[in-house]
């Protein structure tokens, strides 16, 4: 496995692009390949691995496990937190060139499924089109935001929650002037730190000029 620089992929767009690039080639797989696993489209792949936009947490979890490996092979995130957390306590983080921010409140443990980020999204921003095996669920705690799932798009404001197969395509969009807060709560390994994480995309070994 191609060994990634933390120290440069942690605060680098450019870095993790092509760190995401090394293990793609190193595995003999085609963009649109990992694209098709990854339940996103290899237009954003290639921004991607280029160092042109930065992928959210859940894309870039859902690219690694296209590509066999934890997210936490690509991010240094914190780690598995206590039962309890505190507002106070808790560390915000981004991935490498993205606007969006994180706070880590789930833990990991011997046969634990649920994982949850308090996730802040700055106004206008729009996250990229996704599906995956799973479900996951979002809880307005600040804000406003338009949520859209196969087409069909809901605005949810403070107080409000969706709770969705994560099958259907998804996105989320900021359409307002004020930063936003969600809970979101899911069954894709968002942090790659569990006991034993499993990766379900198995590759596909197809080549291609990409």
């Amino acid at each position: 496995m191609v060994k990634i620089a933390m120290a440069n992929a942690d605060h680098d767009p450019l870095a993790l692009g092509k760190a995401l690039r090394a293990r793609r080639k190193e595995l003999r797989r085609s963009m649109q390949s990992v694209a098709d696993d990854a339940g996103l489209s290899v237009g954003f792949i290639s921004q991607v691995e280029r160092g042109l936009t930065a992928p959210s947490l859940g894309s870039l979890a859902s690219i690694a496990s296209a590509l066999n490996c934890p997210v936490s092979a690509f991010l240094d995130q914190p780690g598995r937190a206590t039962p309890l957390t505190r507002g106070k306590g808790r560390q915000r983080y981004t991935v490498p060139g993205a606007q969006k921010g994180y706070e880590r409140i789930s833990t990991s443990f011997e046969g634990s499924r649920l994982h949850s980020v308090i996730v802040h999204e700055p106004p206008g921003h729009r996250a990229e089109p996704i599906s995956h095996q799973g479900e996951e669920m979002l809880f307005v705690l600040r804000g406003a935001i338009t949520v859209e799932l196969d087409g069909t798009v809901a605005v949810l404001t403070e107080g409000d929650s969706i709770h969705f197969d994560s099958r259907r395509t998804h996105s989320t969009w900021n359409h307002t002037t004020e930063a936003v807060s969600l809970l979101w709560c899911g069954t894709m390994d968002v942090f790659g730190d569990a006991p034993d994480p499993l990766h379900q995309n198995t590759p596909t070994h197809s080549t291609g000029e990409d």
